[in-house]
């Protein structure tokens, strides 16, 4: 099946994203609950300092059984995930905006959120990046220069995934597990350069926040649901802080009765 993908992180024009299947998730990712030992203790009630009404429900205990794995077949492609917990799953992508309070969002509402960086993009903040790990978010790929894949050769493929795998665990000595093509774009050819360079699953997402607040989806109802994965792409110059986005992004989550799950977790 195949949608146009909404997003900030826009996509080139006659692009196609094919349908999504299931992965396993990886192991050794930090639990969104972790905290530095010389952290402050939280607020009474962190949730009313950044925008919210009512503390964010608990997501429930992680899957037993993970999704299967690909067993020598296509790489999964994942746009949500199926479950029946009552989770939508936080996805940051590029790695522009750099706000010091964003990371002190994060510890004090102990958001579980999953940040897709792209290394041309983020220059020398990497540090900024180290302090959202060292608070529970968890760091993925997003390329080394923002390329739009789907056409490229093999080696220009595998240059841009497996040169930021190594990017990455040089920075912060980990491989990750879970990758997002620039654009939502890709082809048989990035799936299979994505697996040669330890990839296990390719994150696309259903809804996406633009710069205004807005969600928009890719397909099915106009309404967050379980499992639903949302991509935050940084936000442009004249858009709402990434701050002010995800607190829209949490109180339209709430609304729905929806939590935020850890997507490592699941995939």
């Amino acid at each position: 099946m195949a949608y146009a993908l909404l997003t900030g992180c826009a996509r080139p024009a006659g692009s196609v994203v094919p349908g999504a299947a299931a992965a396993e998730r990886p192991t050794g990712t930090a639990t969104h609950d972790a905290r530095p030992a010389t952290d402050p203790a939280p607020t009474a009630q962190p949730y009313r300092r950044w925008g919210l009404t009512a503390p964010l429900p608990a997501p429930p205990s992680p899957p037993v059984r993970r999704m299967p794995t690909r067993a020598g077949g296509p790489l999964p492609v994942v746009d949500r995930v199926p479950t029946r917990d009552k989770v939508v799953f936080l996805t940051y992508d590029d790695g522009a905006e750099k706000d010091p309070r964003f990371v002190d969002m994060v510890r004090e509402l102990r958001l579980p959120v999953s940040m897709f960086l792209t290394d041309s993009v983020v220059g020398p903040g990497y540090g900024h990046f180290a302090r959202l790990r060292s608070v529970g978010a968890s760091i993925q790929n997003h390329t080394l220069d923002h390329a739009a894949l789907r056409g490229l050769p093999y080696a220009g493929q595998r240059a841009e995934i497996c040169g930021q795998q190594n990017k990455l665990r040089a920075r912060f000595g980990i491989r990750p597990h879970l990758f997002r093509p620039p654009y939502g774009t890709y082809d048989a050819t990035t799936l299979r350069a994505a697996a040669d360079c330890g990839v296990t699953a390719v994150v696309l997402w259903r809804a996406a926040m633009e710069g205004d607040g807005e969600l928009t989806y890719a397909e099915g109802p106009d309404r967050l649901r379980a499992g639903d994965i949302v991509s935050v792409p940084s936000g442009e110059p004249t858009g709402m802080s990434l701050r002010k986005r995800t607190t829209r992004l949490l109180r339209e989550i709430q609304g729905q009765g929806l939590t935020v799950g850890r997507l490592e977790d699941y995939l």
